[in-house]
């Protein structure tokens, strides 16, 4: 019985053969969360002309395509994405997906986006090729791919079937308008994340339908300058966050803190923007260093916000981190970078914060 079982079976996979996948490269689609076009390349974040006139790691950080996403429309049954990245990305406390895979959202017919599955990357080479979705119904849908958190794309293709077409996005979804920037650390460029769409970013961005931009820097969110004028440089921005504080020490909020909003503010003189302080890490509650180290620097960035208030300075706020991640020391990974639970925290403690002061 299981013989002539297997035998019809593979007479009907003859019969009706899975149609054949089609590439088409994604940079013929539309991709966001890029503060600047003027990028070296398309799948960066920073913009050309930084290139040698900032530090050489700000700048490779800058390179990954951390909170970038491709929106798109198809009705096809599979969907597959084909990509390379630059450095193969292996670390210890992130898994590849994370680091240097792709994920898939969907958009319902409630305007909410749902996620489908993730894309795996290949362990051993930089070259990936990955069925994402199979067995779907053929309806047209409109989705949004994110791209990795820890690396850079050389090449991105999107392959559906051949019988299928796959167009720009028919939906302004999420809104590219008046976009929430966002400055921070390894924290906030995804560190550490499962999968790309759930880096913080990624899920204030789908819950308020609204474009977010991700300068996070790992281990370099040191105030530099240099941000500051592309933050500044942003085209309408509803709100700014700054999150620098984990990698600040005390000197450099002192010492450039205030320079760095000054850059900001001056280019955007009637934008809220939100202070941040460093998170209550797991470290915090036993290790007495790991106190001290975020006191410190909490200190020095309430000391900069008083210091701003007091000059007459309007529509900025300054956020505790008391409530930031919970209260259980479960949100982090190795006790400092976040799990999917630490991110999901981070961005409903601040999503009302953000829906409460950003222009609208």
């Amino acid at each position: 019985m299981m013989k002539r079982l297997l035998t019809i079976l593979a007479a009907l996979a003859l019969a009706f053969p899975a149609p054949a996948q089609i590439y088409h490269n994604a940079d013929d689609l539309p991709l966001f969360g890029k503060i600047t076009e003027d990028t070296a390349e398309r799948y960066e974040r920073l913009p050309a002309y930084l290139e040698g006139n900032i530090r050489d790691m700000l700048w490779t950080l800058g390179r990954h395509s951390a909170g970038l996403y491709i929106r798109f429309n198809t009705n096809s049954t599979e969907i597959w994405c084909r990509w390379t990245v630059k450095f193969g990305t292996h670390m210890a406390h992130q898994t590849l997906i994370g680091s240097r895979g792709v994920d898939l959202y969907a958009l319902n017919d409630k305007d909410e986006w749902r996620f489908v599955a993730a894309a795996m990357p290949d362990r051993d080479s930089k070259e990936s090729n990955y069925r994402i979705a199979t067995c779907m119904d053929g309806k047209e849908r409109e989705y949004m791919l994110y791209l990795p958190l820890y690396d850079s794309i050389d090449s991105l293709e999107i392959g559906i079937d051949s019988t299928a077409v796959l167009s720009l996005p028919k939906v302004d979804l999420p809104k590219a308008e008046r976009p929430i920037v966002m400055y921070g650390t390894s924290i906030l460029q995804g560190g550490c994340a499962n999968r790309p769409g759930m880096a913080s970013t990624g899920i204030i961005g789908r819950r308020l339908n609204r474009q977010v931009i991700n300068l996070g820097f790992s281990g370099n969110a040191k105030v530099d300058l240099e941000i500051a004028e592309v933050m500044a440089s942003a085209k309408d921005p509803s709100l700014f966050v700054f999150d620098y504080v984990p990698n600040a020490s005390p000197e450099m909020i002192r010492e450039r803190g205030e320079a760095f909003f000054r850059i900001v503010r001056d280019a955007h003189p009637d934008v809220p923007v939100l202070f941040l302080e460093d998170p209550y890490y797991s470290k915090y509650e036993l290790m007495s260093n790991a106190r001290e180290e975020v006191d410190t620097r909490n200190a020095a960035q309430r000391e900069l916000f008083e210091k701003l208030k007091k000059q007459g300075e309007k529509k900025i706020w300054y956020l505790k981190s008391d409530d930031m991640v919970g209260h259980d020391n479960e949100a982090f990974v190795e006790g400092i970078h976040f799990t999917d639970l630490g991110m999901m925290r981070y961005a409903e403690w601040i999503l009302p914060h953000i829906k409460r002061r950003m222009l609208k």
